[in-house]
């Protein structure tokens, strides 16, 4: 059974606004987050960012692997090892829909083991390495329409 692992930011809450700091009308960097309690034997985490409202389909704005086990993900960091999201680049890529608003998902995933992946590494092929590993699982929602 894959345990709730909750998901939370001090910048904004659950279902709100993303504030413009964290996306392209701002500085574009990473909003820091908090998480809630792991599960026993967590040996690392996957943070997966993405937009599903996008008009050629989800949209990736962050892959992270092999994170440490702690309970915060510092603001304008980078704590592990970045895949290529959907901009082709190997960092955080804030909020940036083309029209309307978007909704934004932050889904961490605790893991029994770290992941033997390349930087080159898209979503399709973390996914696929983190099958059978994922102890728990939490995300938080947050919306943003470009200004």
């Amino acid at each position: 059974m894959v345990a709730t692992i909750n998901l939370s930011s001090k910048v904004f809450s659950a279902g709100d606004e993303i504030p413009s700091r964290y996306t392209c009308d701002g500085e574009d960097v990473n909003p820091p987050l908090t998480i809630g309690k792991l599960p026993d034997k967590t040996q690392s985490l996957t943070l997966i960012v993405e937009d599903p409202d996008a008009p050629m389909g989800t949209w990736d704005h962050w892959l992270v692997w092999n994170i440490p086990p702690a309970g915060e993900i510092q603001e304008d960091s980078i704590p592990g090892t970045e895949g290529k999201n959907s901009f082709h680049k190997h960092h955080y890529g804030g909020p940036c829909p083309p029209s309307g608003t978007h909704r934004y998902f932050f889904k961490i995933y605790a893991l029994d083991s770290r992941l033997d992946l390349g930087a080159d590494t898209e979503k399709e092929a973390l996914e696929k390495a983190m099958t059978g590993k994922i102890l728990g699982r939490g995300e938080i929602m947050c919306l943003y329409s470009k200004k």
